[in-house]
C-alpha cells in the first residue's frame, strides 16, 4: 500500500501536472471506486466543468479544491491505485476505473489493479471529514508541531502494544506503514517487539528525528516501489533500493554484516536486525 512518502509523491505531481486542467468529461469505469456520493453518475456531474485548485496530502488521503467553489475531490490509492497521464487518446487497460478529460482530450487516468481504492465528492456546503469520514481518526502528520517526543511519551505512557504496532495506527501518527515503521526503528536501533511503553523520553526523541528523516529520504527519492507503486509519468519510486531491512530478510544488514531477520507482527511482516535494534 502507498505511505505517506508516495502519497505525497503523487500529490506533487497531480499538482504540477493539473494546474490549469478544467474537467470536460468524467467516466467511472467501476462503481464501488465512488464512495460517495451513492450514485457514480452524481460524481460525474459534479466534477464536470470543475477547475482543479490546489492539491494537499492528509495521511494517505489526497484532496483537491474544486473550482470555482465547486467542493472537493478525494482520494484514496489503498493498495494498488494509481494515476495515469496521456497527452493523446488512448484504450484503456481492464483496471481502469475512473477516466477523466480536458478540453484538450488530455486525459486522467485512475488505475487499480485489486479495486480498493477510492473517491468521494464533498459538496461545498459540507465539511470535508463528513463525507470521507476516515480523515477524523487520523492522528497528526509527522511533519507537524502535535507530533513530538512527548506527544509520542504520553499516548505510550503505560502501553504494553509493540512499537512496531503502535507506528502503524493512524490514530497515532497520520501516514506510516510497514516500510517506513521497519526503515525508522533500523535507524533508530531499536527492536520493533519493544512495549512502546518501556521506551524513555531520549529513545523517543531518537526514534521522532528517524522517523521524520527516513520520510523526508523517501519523498525526495520519490517513494518507494517493490509492487505496484508508479507516480503521475509512470516512473518508479527510488527509496526501494535504499532500504535498510524492509523485504531484505536473509540478507546482510547494510551496518552489521549480521542477516537480517523477519518475523509477522499483528499480520505484518516485520524486517529487523537483531545486532543493531535493541
Amino acid at each position: 500500500m502507498p505511505e505517506l512518502p508516495e502519497v505525497e509523491t503523487v500529490r506533487r505531481g497531480l499538482a504540477d501536472r493539473l494546474s490549469s486542467f478544467v474537467i470536460a468529461d468524467v467516466e467511472v469505469c467501476r462503481a464501488r471506486a465512488v464512495a460517495s456520493p451513492d450514485d457514480p453518475n452524481q460524481f460525474c456531474d459534479a466534477l464536470r466543468g470543475a477547475g482543479l485548485g490546489s492539491w494537499s496530502r492528509r495521511g494517505k488521503y489526497l484532496l483537491c479544491n474544486l473550482l470555482p467553489d465547486r467542493g472537493v475531490w478525494g482520494v484514496h490509492l489503498r493498495m494498488t491505485g494509481q494515476f495515469q497521464w496521456h497527452e493523446e487518446p488512448a484504450e484503456p487497460c481492464r483496471h481502469t476505473r475512473v477516466r477523466i478529460w480536458n478540453h484538450q482530450e488530455q486525459e486522467l487516468r485512475f488505475v487499480d489493479l485489486r479495486s480498493f481504492g477510492e473517491m468521494w465528492w464533498v459538496p461545498p456546503d459540507h465539511a470535508t471529514d463528513a463525507v470521507i469520514t476516515g480523515l477524523k481518526r487520523l492522528g497528526p502528520e509527522p511533519f507537524s508541531p502535535d507530533f513530538s517526543p512527548g506527544y509520542l511519551q504520553h499516548r505510550f505512557n503505560g502501553s504494553a502494544r509493540p512499537i512496531k504496532t503502535a507506528l502503524l495506527d493512524q490514530n497515532l501518527v497520520a501516514g506510516v506503514g510497514n516500510i517506513y515503521a521497519d526503515e525508522s526503528l533500523f535507524a533508530a536501533g531499536i527492536d520493533p517487539f519493544t512495549p512502546s511503553g518501556q521506551l524513555a523520553l531520549g529513545r523517543l526523541e531518537t526514534l521522532h528525528q528517524c522517523l521524520v528523516d527516513v520520510l523526508n529520504i523517501s519523498i525526495g527519492a520519490g517513494g518507494t516501489t517493490f509492487s505496484d507503486f508508479r507516480d503521475l509519468e509512470g516512473v518508479n519510486g527510488n527509496y526501494g533500493g535504499q532500504a535498510w531491512v524492509y523485504r531484505r530478510h536473509g540478507e546482510a544488514c547494510r551496518r552489521c554484516g549480521s542477516t537480517v531477520q523477519r518475523r509477522k507482527l499483528a499480520g505484518r511482516s516485520t524486517h529487523w536486525c537483531s545486532s543493531c535494534q535493541s
